[in-house]
Formats: structure tokens, sequence, C-alpha cells
């Protein structure tokens, strides 16, 4: 049982690790002025309802799906 409890918890920090540097990155902003993709976010032209899709450009001027945020 204890056993359980300790990769439970590996698992669970382990994600939330992963998930900090992409939150610690993002400036105070107004709701649904950022485009968020699974992997960056930018900055939206027109800001629009928080959880409405989006996308932003990537380094190959290819557009990426995301959800204003």
């Amino acid at each position: 049982m204890p056993r359980k409890i300790f990769y439970a918890l590996v698992i669970s920090l382990a994600g939330l690790l992963q998930a900090t540097p992409l939150l610690a990155q993002v400036p105070p902003h107004a709701p649904g002025s950022i485009c968020f993709t699974p992997n960056f976010w930018c900055w939206v032209s027109t800001p629009g309802i928080p959880g409405n899709p989006c996308y932003c450009y990537d380094n190959n001027n290819r557009a990426v799906n995301g959800t204003l945020g």
C-alpha cells in the first residue's frame, strides 16, 4: 500500500512540474487576450471570450489551434 501512494505522489509531482514552466511565463493579461496552444501561447489581435477557439503561428508560420484564456 505505501508503495502505491509513493508512485501516485511521484506521478502527481511530475505533472505539476511539467505544467509549471508554461504557466510561469504567462504575463498578467485581460481574460481572452491570450491564445493557449498545447506547447506555447501568443497574444491575440482581438480579445474574445475565454474558452473560445483561437490560433497562434509557430516558428514555421503554421497556424496552431488553441483556446482563449
